[in-house]
């Protein structure tokens, strides 16, 4: 069997004389594979190269994390050293506002600025600064402390106190008093479930405090009558009146217009018949006429 060779041509000098060399054509396949092999050699080589880059890159980025993640970390580790000075400058300041209204102290509310403070005393003097919030807001501090309510007392009994009918519906005299009377219809004797107080027809009558009205609507007796839940068991009855301001279902609020005086009903005269009642029995109004409304918008000692 003939062996195969391929045939190099190599020009040689000036003259043009070519050199024959003979390569057997095994050295030709031993060349490619070599070649072969040294290609993916090196793309294997590349391909791991690649990879640690990527390794290293994703190291990198979770070591910039991992930086990242201390930074936020100590940030909020300072937020909560803040956070529990200021509840404990928010708790001294409830406890001194308490005080000075005469509101009786929650030792919970004072903490040391050193000390940590726990979900508790944070819960506790946040509801109070709260709590000391909606009673500005709603007036209830006005009236606790109007009504002298500013030693050994709480929040509470200045919200009870701000429900509690204090503030007179009309200004004027009181011509008929509260409990047993003379029927001055028909002479007998008869029980007066609440106060006249006189007033000239048309005359406002406001809510003494907030509530959510019940009737309004003529009522046999009473003409055309006013009725307001204030909460807590506590009702007010406005009769004789001239003309209705609310309608019922409405909310008022305190010092709010509820109608007018007149002479509707059994009446003798103009005036306002006002009636308060705790659970539905009736009591006498005159110890809950603490305030009037003033003219000017504000709050004055009553009669």
């Amino acid at each position: 069997m003939r062996k195969r060779f391929y045939i190099l041509f190599v020009a040689r000098g000036d003259d043009g004389q070519l050199r024959k060399i003979q390569i057997p054509v095994q050295y030709l396949y031993v060349l490619v594979a070599g070649a072969a092999i040294a290609v993916l050699s090196l793309t294997g080589i590349a391909s791991s190269y690649l990879r640690m880059l990527l390794k290293v890159s994703h190291y990198n980025e979770l070591r910039a994390q991992k930086d990242e993640l201390k930074n936020k970390y100590s940030q909020l580790e300072q937020v909560s050293k803040e956070r529990d000075i200021q509840i404990a400058s928010l708790g001294s300041l409830a406890s001194e506002v308490s005080s000075m209204y005469g509101l009786k102290s929650d030792p919970m509310l004072v903490a040391e600025a050193n000390d940590a403070v726990e979900n508790a005393q944070v819960s506790s003097s946040l509801d109070r600064l709260y709590t000391l919030k909606n009673t500005a807001l709603s007036g209830a501090a006005t009236t606790g402390i109007s009504l002298g309510l500013t030693r050994n007392v709480t929040t509470d009994d200045w919200m009870r106190a701000n429900s509690a009918p204090s503030l007179w519906p009309v200004e004027g005299a009181i011509t008929g008093s509260f409990g047993e009377r003379i029927d001055p219809f028909n002479g007998e004797g008869a029980f007066h479930c609440g106060v006249d107080i006189s007033a000239s027809v048309g005359a406002p009558v406001i809510a003494p405090a907030d509530g959510i009205v019940e009737f309004a609507d003529f009522s046999s007796g009473y003409g055309r009558a006013v009725t307001i839940d204030h909460g807590h068991g506590i009702s007010t009855r406005y009769g004789h009146l001239s003309n209705f301001a609310v309608v019922s279902g409405q909310e008022v609020h305190r010092g709010d217009t509820i109608g007018y005086v007149g002479l509707s009903g059994r009446s003798t005269g103009p005036h306002l018949h006002y009636e308060v009642r705790i659970n539905g029995t009736p009591v006498n109004p005159h110890k809950y006429l603490r305030l009037t409304f003033a003219h000017v918008g504000g709050f004055a000692a009553g009669s």
